[in-house]
């Protein structure tokens, strides 16, 4: 009888720890997913969840940028409001991402007007057109301007909300695998640009050929030569190791990009005033944030480039005239982009008020 009380106790033992061990595994044996359930404490409660994705890796300024933003909205909402980061392409491509908004989603990513010109918003685009901005003050003032203003609204009424727009994302220079030193040595040159009609026609009218492409994909395709440069700010040119294939940067500058924050309008009005208040005022505290170590970053990427091979040219005003003389045509194709007649007028007086 002792002997069948303990090897009953014993049985019991081993269900129990069993059970415990069962447990302990509901996560499909994802241990991370158990560490961060640890860390998040009460930030894990959040009622409000925004989840971040973008093509950046997290050693450039934009993602520290983020980050500020996703620390001040935790702080500030007292862990009622959550801000999750998905940096290289984690979520998927700026058009996966707004295709996801556009459904209701609690997602969002940077994009800009050339992007919203392909959402159904055309006039938005011009601001990416290039060498439409002269200096950085140009572009704040345009966005507090009542033209921007309207077009928000109307990208709005299309689905996607802009939550912040005085985000500065860099200058866009060109880096390629043979010198170009002024705008005719653009001429024939095969220039990856993100896959939308602004960009891809703003280069091709400095001269080169535009192809689309997801910038994961960049290196292995400047490597291969299957192109033959490609632009973006400093920070996303040496983020990805581009330098290591492609020795040439002309510091052509032809788009001051800023850059926005945008989610779905669905999901953005399904907040309460005081959330939406939290959400759009820490954006811009962080954007503030993120412009002072863009510039900063900026020096610190040219400078490592040079140092591991890069030349650099930085063009003469001669040669970045001749720059501007050759994009004019671009702000002429008003019938190409669906533009509303004398947009560019109205543009140049807005960004100048």
């Amino acid at each position: 009888m002792k002997f069948k009380k303990y090897l009953s106790i014993a049985l019991s033992s081993v269900i129990l720890l069993m059970s415990l061990t069962a447990c302990g595994g509901s996560n499909n044996g994802n241990s991370k997913a158990n560490t961060e359930t640890d860390t998040k404490t009460a930030s894990s409660e959040a009622e409000v969840i925004l989840q971040v994705g973008f093509e950046n890796n997290m050693s450039e300024p934009f993602s520290q940028g983020v980050q500020k933003w996703a620390d001040l909205l935790e702080e500030k909402s007292n862990g009622t409001m959550r801000i999750d980061l998905y940096p290289d392409s984690q979520l998927g491509g700026k058009p996966a991402l707004i295709d996801s908004m556009l459904l209701g989603e609690n997602v969002c990513t940077l994009a800009d007007g050339a992007f919203y010109a392909d959402y159904g918003v055309p006039d938005f685009g011009i601001v990416f057109g290039p060498f439409l901005f002269d200096t950085w003050d140009e572009c704040w003032t345009l966005i507090e301007s009542d033209w921007y203003k309207e077009q928000s609204k109307l990208l709005e009424d299309k689905g996607l909300k802009l939550i912040s727009s005085n985000w500065k994302y860099g200058e866009r220079h060109t880096l390629t695998v043979d010198p170009v030193n002024n705008v005719e040595d653009l001429k024939g040159m095969k220039i990856r640009v993100p896959s939308n009609q602004i960009q891809s026609i703003g280069i091709d009218t400095m001269g080169a050929t535009s192809v689309g492409m997801d910038l994961g994909d960049v290196y292995q395709a400047l490597q291969t030569k299957t192109i033959d440069g490609a632009e973006n700010p400093l920070a996303t040119l040496y983020g990805r190791k581009l330098h290591e294939v492609a020795k040439y940067l002309i510091l052509d500058g032809h788009v001051k990009n800023f850059t926005t924050l945008v989610c779905s309008a669905d999901w953005f009005n399904s907040l309460t005033e005081e959330q939406q208040e939290l959400l759009v005022s820490t954006a811009n505290e962080a954007g503030l944030y993120n412009n002072e170590i863009q510039e900063v970053a900026d020096k610190d990427y040219l400078d490592k480039m040079v140092e591991e091979g890069v030349t650099v040219v930085e063009p003469s005003p001669e040669v970045v005239a001749e720059f501007k003389e050759k994009v004019q045509p671009f702000y002429e194709m008003e019938d190409t982009f669906g533009w509303t007649p004398g947009l560019y007028d109205t543009v140049k007086a807005s960004k100048t008020k």
